[in-house]
């Protein structure tokens, strides 16, 4: 998928699904189906206009193109969101983004899009306009539930990433360079390669989970620790620990994608690294249980 900015983008007889797709949920999907371009903003606008209401959100821009990638879109053009973007009346956005720019012939969006100074444009607005058709996408329910970012947000927060994955159509993805840690998990026989969070973004509430972990050389069932490791007296921050099971070899300062499956337990204290062990192994099984079905299911 070709990926440019909008100074970069010619135009061309387009088909343009717009929006902000923090998560590419099963309802951006909706929206982007039959759509040969994505247009996205970058950062989020709500980190211009609204500082103080910015979200955690879902996706860092590099699993974002991917995920829209995945979809089979050929373009994605990024918008860089700043206080004169903001500032573009909504008709101007339609004239000099969409026609001008753009030349769409066909655009798609969520019916609850807005766009333009104030947010005064919206999806009736682009139905109105004669230059292209406008496909205005409805909410998207699951079990009587509306898909939204904002509740698959709070959903991974709380560690209930089955349910968020439901909503996503597919496990929620954490992203991030493995760095060193303390060498616990090596000393206890299951070497973990550990992850700081981006604290822009969203994590999985502290416990333990079943996850794939993703990495330049391949794939691999790893069980993941989010939280303080409270057994230990560490003074570290929060980190992302996963343990890749039957991965040997070094992965420090590369680039680590968690799909995580389901959570296994609370992160708790153990009363000695004997009981903690006896613990991650099981941990461990289940993981891989967990892992081996879901392929099998798919």
């Amino acid at each position: 998928m070709n990926v440019s900015a909008l100074d970069e983008a010619g135009p061309r007889p387009r088909r343009v699904a717009i929006g902000t797709f923090d998560g590419v949920h099963l309802g951006h999907r909706d929206v982007i189906r039959s759509s040969d371009t994505v247009l996205t903003f970058d950062p989020h606008p709500l980190a211009v206009i609204a500082p103080h209401a910015m979200p955690k959100l879902l996706d860092p821009l590099s699993v974002k193109r991917d995920l829209i990638a995945g979809l089979g879109v050929a373009e994605m053009v990024v918008i860089p969101f700043d206080e004169r973007f903001a500032r573009q009346q909504a008709d101007g956005f339609v004239r000099e983004v969409l026609v001008g720019r753009l030349g769409a012939r066909h655009v798609s969006v969520g019916e609850n899009f807005r766009f333009g100074w104030r947010a005064q444009g919206d999806a009736a607005m682009l139905a109105r306009s004669p230059e292209f058709d406008t496909t205005v996408v409805p909410l998207v329910e699951v079990d009587g539930e509306t898909v939204s970012s904002s509740r698959i947000r709070a959903l991974v927060a709380a560690g209930e990433v089955a349910p968020a994955a439901r909503l996503l159509g597919r496990p929620y993805v954490l992203e991030g360079v493995v760095v060193h840690g303390d060498g616990r998990g090596r000393e206890l026989g299951m070497p973990t390669a550990n992850i700081v969070p981006d604290d822009a973004l969203v994590h999985p509430g502290h416990g333990v989970y079943a996850a794939i972990a993703e990495h330049p050389g391949g794939t691999h069932v790893a069980a993941v620790n989010v939280g303080v490791r409270p057994t230990f007296e560490t003074g570290r921050g929060l980190l992302v620990e996963p343990y890749l099971i039957d991965f040997s070899g070094d992965l420090y300062g590369q680039v680590l994608r968690l799909h995580f499956l389901e959570r296994l337990r609370g992160e708790r204290r153990f009363e000695s690294a004997e009981d903690l062990i006896v613990q991650m192994r099981a941990d461990v099984e289940e993981a891989h249980r967990i892992a081996s079905a879901t392929v099998l299911s798919r």
